[in-house]
């Protein structure tokens, strides 16, 4: 009896939208591919499960596909399974690199729907597939731009993503007329035109409004009750109250930089762009039901600026010289800054970054986190001195590096080298010796597929010793250029101004995390970046 070989197999879905993993896309993926592994006679274990829910196809930093690559790397499974090409990724190139990776390091890639390149005839298909699925989405993308713009020089609503406070959006699909439109919510409506009235006639601020809401007990569209000036002020500048709803508002671009992960955020965020402001003179107007006068609504306009040059003088920009890097090591919120005046006389002045989570106003009365604010100047000053100590002696990156690749080292790439080729030679004599009788059937076949087993994680040794030298020569050139760097600013140290010192904070540090005991500054490697310099 033929000997039946063991295999460990993974599976790997995505959906691109959360809507898609709302309405249980992805659930339908995973069933589809367990029935499949469970046909071909085979176990799936739960930690082979791979799963991007509401990641978009056309970027390869996902968690689960970046674990899934880890994992064929490792050598730890022979078989992956996957919906269609395009569940691996929408860009062709990108479908062609995940598949040739996974194929040399010898796991087999099997697609539900879709051929599995096994003859040259089959990889045609699959890059056909791959560039018509790439041009299907780049065509769909501008047809839903370009009829959107077209709906909404008509007049058309069905084009907004929804109804701001005040209105409720009414569909095609359950209008009577079908016809998408504004429908006037009265109690709503009324609260804007209170908030409105507020402002015209009342001349309060932001601020006053906002506490004049919440104090009377109104609910926001979301059923909070506690309102925020901001939420306020979209309100006050929606043209929309007037009879005008505005579209195309915004643009998407490329994604701006971010220091850190926000609270909850994963390091490779799920959306790949970012939204940009479009002049006004550039939107396109759309008429809807109208809740106040024009004329309230310019003297709003007006109201606002009259409160916006009258407030007090304040510094613009960044004010904490940690700002955007310091977060709770326990509850993961970030660290803001806030002034505070104290004394029986008011005259002294102290900085404090303190926890987002401590703000129980911002959580329904209850904080989220205990953990201490801590005083500006002194935490300023020790993550300073270690970002000098790093600047005077740029070898202490290597010394680092070096004890993290001694607990990890690989292989000498010539050792393995010579395993590969004695591997390869011992394959080719079992395939010489079964073709000339010489062995079983049922003994070749796992012999064979253990020797190939170990020349794939032989390859993937021989990966890693090469990505080792190249991230030390990587090192190297980041000594050097941070050496260079050192020796700007530790010559103009004491005539650094606030702006150039925080700018080599970012350079250099990652993060900054606060424990209850203790205060945790991590370097950047890889992403350093020389910022520009300055005295002042």
């Amino acid at each position: 009896m033929e000997k039946q070989i063991k295999k460990e197999v993974a599976i790997y879905a995505r959906v691109s939208s959360d809507q898609q993993v709302d309405a249980g896309t992805i659930k339908s993926q995973i069933s589809a591919l367990i029935d499949r592994v469970n046909s071909d006679g085979l176990k799936l274990r739960d930690e082979l499960r791979f799963v991007d829910d509401g990641y978009s196809g056309a970027t390869l930093l996902r968690p689960d596909l970046e674990r899934l690559r880890d994992t064929v790397h490792s050598g730890a499974i022979d078989r992956v399974y996957v919906h269609s090409p395009d569940r691996l990724s929408r860009k062709y190139a990108y479908q062609i690199l995940l598949i040739d990776e996974f194929r040399r390091a010898g796991v087999e890639v099997v697609f539900l729907h879709g051929r599995n390149g096994e003859s040259p005839e089959d990889e045609l298909l699959l890059q056909v597939q791959g560039v018509v699925a790439e041009y299907e989405r780049a065509k769909i993308l501008e047809r839903s731009r370009r009829g959107k713009i077209h709906a909404a020089k008509h007049g058309s609503v069905s084009v907004m993503a929804g109804a701001p406070y005040g209105y409720r959006f009414i569909s095609k699909k359950t209008s009577d007329d079908g016809v998408a439109r504004y429908e006037i919510v009265f109690e709503e409506a009324r609260v804007v035109q209170r908030i409105f009235e507020w402002m015209a006639k009342d001349r309060i601020t932001l601020y006053e409004a906002s506490h004049r809401l919440t104090g009377s007990g109104v609910k926001t569209r979301t059923g909070k009750t506690l309102w925020q000036p901001k939420t306020v002020l979209q309100i006050l500048k929606n043209t929309a109250y007037i009879g005008e709803a505005a579209f195309g508002k915004t643009r998407q671009g490329p994604r701006r930089s971010r220091l850190r992960p926000a609270k909850g955020q994963p390091e490779h965020s799920r959306i790949q762009s970012s939204t940009y402001d479009v002049p006004e003179d550039e939107w396109i107007r759309i008429p809807v039901p109208p809740l106040i006068t024009p004329a309230i609504f310019q003297a709003v306009q007006e109201q606002l600026a009259e409160n916006k040059s009258k407030a007090r003088t304040r510094k613009v920009g960044a004010r904490y010289l940690l700002q955007g890097l310091i977060a709770c090591k326990l509850c993961g919120h970030a660290y803001y800054g806030k002034p505070c005046v104290c004394g029986d006389d008011k005259e002294l002045y102290y900085e404090y970054y303190r926890c987002l989570g401590r703000d129980g106003y911002r959580y329904g009365g209850s904080p989220l986190c205990q953990n201490k604010p801590v005083r500006g100047d002194l935490v300023e000053d020790a993550v300073w001195k270690e970002v000098l100590k790093l600047l005077q002696n740029p070898g202490l990156l290597e010394k680092e590096y070096k004890r993290r690749l001694s607990a990890d080292k690989p292989d000498d790439i010539d050792d393995l080298t010579s395993k590969q080729t004695k591997l390869r030679a011992a394959i080719s004599r079992m395939i010489d010796g079964y073709s000339e009788g010489l062995i079983d059937k049922s003994e070749f076949e796992p012999r064979v597929k253990r020797a190939r087993l170990k020349v794939a994680q032989i390859e993937s040794q021989m990966k890693k010793a090469a990505d080792a030298a190249g991230s030390e020569g990587q090192l190297r050139l980041l000594i050097i250029r941070l050496s260079e760097f050192s020796s700007q600013v530790l010559s103009n140290l004491q005539t650094l101004d606030w702006e150039t010192k925080r700018n080599v904070i970012r350079a250099v540090v990652k993060r900054i995390d606060v424990d209850k005991d203790a205060v945790n500054v991590t370097f950047r490697l890889g992403d350093f970046e020389m910022p520009k310099t300055g005295a002042g």
